[in-house]
């Protein structure tokens, strides 16, 4: 079953700039899934195991998918990826890689981490609104997820 619009996709980018041509370009394709952003890794985990000012489960609905910089400020975009994919309640949430660098290191270490795809950053509004459009397509319309990643509270988690 593709990804349901109601779930969040939940969006690990810490420059401002961007992070609103993606929305920018949300827009201009007249997309409306709902996006949660964090600015940091730490804020990431604290979304995802419903801490900080994420406590109420409420608060933080599980994500349908993770939009994930690599290069964050505190936690590494390396260390989340790997924090999501090794806990049992988080690993069948499809992680993609959203990223400027091309280092064959960090493509092949995300991949070894468990990352579900992995994207370059577009360069100009044109490729951004075909990337933009290419993943809603994908992940909200063909893409059959795990079960297992159906958007549902998680137990309150350590950390």
């Amino acid at each position: 079953m593709a990804i349901a619009h109601e779930s969040p996709l939940l969006f690990i980018e810490d420059n401002d700039d961007d992070y609103e041509v993606v929305l920018w370009a949300m827009k201009k394709l007249s997309l409306s899934i709902p996006i949660v952003r964090c600015i940091d890794g730490d804020e990431a985990l604290d979304y995802l195991y419903h801490r900080q000012e994420f406590t109420p489960p409420e608060t933080s609905p599980r994500p349908a998918l993770i939009l994930l910089d690599l290069n964050l400020i505190s936690v590494d975009g390396r260390d989340v990826l790997q924090e999501v994919k090794s806990d049992p309640d988080l690993r069948m949430i499809p992680v993609i890689i959203w990223t400027s660098s091309e280092d064959p290191k960090d493509i092949d270490v995300s991949f070894q981490l468990g990352a579900n795809s992995y994207i370059l950053k577009p360069m100009n509004m044109s490729q951004l609104l075909e990337v933009v459009e290419t993943l809603n397509k994908y992940w909200f319309g063909v893409a059959v997820t795990s079960p297992a990643a159906a958007p549902e509270p998680l137990d309150q988690k350590r950390k």
